[in-house]
């Protein structure tokens, strides 16, 4: 017919390959599990269109890899019937098998996962595989805070684990006849580890009965408006059960919102890990540093073929494309970047994780260097340092910038080598209370960038 192939972009593979080689060489367990549907929209009954051929072509790439690898259909199944997707799944697997007889599979329920639909799956065929669920119980207790639940729980906090009658929260207004106040109103019953250890019971039953091994694959509770010392006592209740129920887990997840590391911090491994958090996993911490910026001394890579390590993409646009690995002619490498179709005050972000000092580097004439490319006369974008805005009432995040235009590169769609020493940008004040409209579009044009550095006065160009 006239739809889709579902043939998978190589570029997935050049980039899978390295994790896949990295897990194998340290002897890490690795899940490859499809995630790469919208949780907000329900699984569709013709999945099974999609599933199956990316499967087969997953499981030729990597059939003859080490036992490291693992495959998971499809991560959260849900607003599906179970019959429906427990059908879906079967055709799966035989998709996998058909290729692939080595590697074990992750089968899991609909329901999002749930532990409750678990008893609705079959006893599959295939003596290769490992069950799957979630656990995110007590939910008013794991989730408060959180914006994409329906209605939003933004508005609820300071929710106790387990249940202390003296420090719960008030329904809050807007909240009020929805089923969160219900769920709230039952707290003194949900928010015990009593009944925690009732709801992993029905998933180790299931193991039990089935004689299969069990995984958790997402445990977790959102940092933003939990009790820090709650959050670790109910990670150690959870991940403690489950080993008492033979039952294996990853937990949701090492950076970011559920994570491994303290509020608000920078989420750098040596600096900013929730100690007691990790400990509560039955894991050792390194011992932890106190952050001291050095200025740097040597010059560094930001983009050569993809961003260097140290470095965070925090870019913003309200429209048009950013790609960082295009193959349209990149000026050496494989990958470029390739920007266009953005309205004004878009931005490429890179964010230094942790921040840098280049003051060192600004007296010594260090310099930016880059390759661009553009073939649309008078277009100009701005090159700028912005420094990090600190927690004194008086400071903001200044901006040192340089333009970009026709003055420093041909825009005849070529590519040219620019150096601007450090030196050469200047102080361009601090927008620290929001942004104007836009006044104008770049829609049309198209900005290639490759090999972007910070180098020393002499240094070669690539």
């Amino acid at each position: 017919g006239d739809g889709p192939d579902y043939t998978i972009e190589p570029l997935l593979y050049y980039f899978l390959d390295q994790a896949v080689d990295w897990a194998e060489e340290l002897k890490i367990h690795l899940i490859l599990d499809n995630h790469s549907f919208d949780p907000a929209v329900n699984t569709e009954p013709n999945i099974v269109d999609i599933l199956v051929p990316v499967w087969s072509q997953m499981a030729k790439h990597y059939k003859d890899r080490s036992n490291y690898l693992y495959y998971e259909v499809l991560n959260e199944p849900h607003g599906i019937s179970d019959s429906l997707w427990n059908g879906i799944q079967q055709r799966v697997i035989d998709a996998i098998r058909a290729v692939d007889t080595k590697h074990t599979i992750v089968v899991g329920p609909a329901g999002w996962n749930s532990y409750n639909n678990l008893k609705n799956m079959p006893n599959y065929e295939d003596n290769n595989l490992i069950y799957t669920f979630h656990f995110y119980d007590p939910f008013m207790f794991t989730h408060q805070g959180a914006s994409w639940t329906g209605p939003s729980m933004e508005s609820l906090a300071g929710v106790p684990f387990p249940y202390d009658a003296n420090s719960m929260p008030v329904c809050p207004p807007e909240l009020e006849g929805t089923w969160i106040q219900s769920s709230l109103n039952n707290y003194k019953n949900d928010g015990t580890v009593a009944r925690v250890k009732e709801l992993i019971d029905i998933a180790a039953a299931f193991k039990t009965q089935h004689d299969v091994p069990i995984f958790c694959g997402e445990f977790g509770v959102y940092i933003p408006n939990s009790d820090n010392d709650d959050r670790v006592y109910w990670y150690n209740v959870v991940r403690n059960y489950f080993e008492e129920k033979g039952i294996a887990w990853t937990i949701w997840d090492y950076k970011g919102s559920f994570g491994l590391f303290e509020k608000g911090s920078g989420e750098l491994f040596n600096y900013d890990l929730n100690v007691p958090l990790v400990e509560a996993l039955g894991l050792t911490a390194p011992p932890q540093q106190e952050l001291t910026i050095i200025p740097y001394v040597n010059g560094f890579d930001v983009y050569t073929d993809y961003i260097a390590a140290g470095i965070v993409e925090s870019s913003w646009s309200s429209e048009g494309q950013l790609d960082y690995c295009c193959r349209d002619e990149p000026a050496s490498g494989d990958f470029c970047i390739h920007w266009t179709g953005v309205s004004q005050y878009s931005t490429i972000s890179l964010r230094f994780a942790p921040v840098k000092d280049l003051s060192v580097l600004l007296d010594n004439d260090f310099a930016l260097d880059f390759w661009v490319r553009c073939a649309q006369p008078g277009a100009q974008v701005d090159f700028r340092f912005l420094d990090t805005k600190t927690d004194e009432p008086n400071d903001h995040p200044w901006r040192m910038r340089h333009k970009i235009d026709q003055n420093l590169a041909e825009w005849d769609g070529q590519w040219h080598h620019v150096r601007i020493p450090l030196q050469d940008f200047s102080e361009h004040g601090s927008w620290d209370n929001g942004w104007f409209n836009p006044a104008d579009k770049f829609e049309g044009i198209h900005f290639y960038f490759d090999n972007i550095r910070i180098v020393e006065p002499d240094a070669p160009t690539l």
